[in-house]
């Protein structure tokens, strides 16, 4: 159980594995202001930087589990340097089915709601695992702009264009599904190109240090069409953002 290597590779230098900045990441922590002491669950939590950030800069404690096992190490690695590696952990494993032993503050899926296969799943898991009046955490993606065609969806690296909604219908959404929208915090196309480009050099660094590998050639392929491709559909089609929302 791990993810395919590309991803590894793709974001090998990345502490986010989002389209979010740390400067996002830490007005979404101010936004919030968690309480000394409240425990998160994140699920999918790629490489821990919201809980270890969130330990060192707010007193928060939590548990993050992750299918890579790449990414738990990097991780573990990151809370050890961060001094917090005794107020969270990381658990190599299949997010979509983790309910908290004990109910936690906030509860997270920032990025990765086909754990849930879909935000109305993934609310409800997350939900399992969230004590009354706590607050999940949710990443996705939605319509900045709408798409005109299936190039352009397919540009952005999604199915059919109904598979995301714009925004206002998105935060519709939310409360369709008992939920209160209480904070936000959206990436803007600076923020995709910060996590976009950086793939970029992560790939050709891995290309001249692995000519030979077997999945040179795809890598190799993906390099030479996506920056065009990130400029031409994803920067300007595709939004992103945080969640923040609470039980009505």
């Amino acid at each position: 159980m791990d993810l395919p290597r590309s991803f590894t590779i793709r974001e090998s230098s990345h502490r986010l594995c989002n389209p979010f900045t740390s400067e996002k990441l830490a007005t979404l922590g101010q936004a919030i202001s968690p309480a000394p002491g409240t425990r998160i669950l994140d699920l999918a939590c790629g490489k821990g930087e919201l809980l270890s950030t969130w330990a060192r800069d707010h007193g928060v404690s939590g548990t993050g589990v992750d299918i890579s096992t790449v990414f738990i190490s990097a991780a573990r690695a990151r809370a050890v340097e961060l001094g917090v590696a005794d107020r969270v952990d990381f658990v190599h494993g299949d997010a979509s089915g983790h309910v908290a032993d004990d109910l936690v503050g906030i509860a997270a899926c920032v990025g990765a709601t086909w754990i849930g296969s879909g935000v109305p799943g993934t609310v409800d898991l997350l939900r399992r695992s969230l004590v009354p009046g706590g607050m999940m955490l949710i990443g996705e993606p939605y319509w900045r702009r709408e798409p005109l065609d299936q190039a352009t969806v397919n540009g952005c690296h999604v199915g059919h264009k109904d598979d995301l909604l714009p925004l206002p219908e998105l935060l519709e959404q939310w409360g369709d599904l008992g939920c209160d929208v209480v904070e936000m915090v959206l990436a803007d196309q600076d923020s995709w190109d910060r996590y976009a480009a950086a793939q970029w050099l992560n790939i050709r660094c891995w290309l001249d240090a692995n000519p030979d590998d077997e999945l040179a050639d795809e890598m190799r392929a993906e390099l030479t069409g996506a920056p065009a491709q990130h400029a031409r559909y994803q920067r300007e089609y595709l939004g992103w953002g945080v969640f923040v929302l609470m039980n009505r």
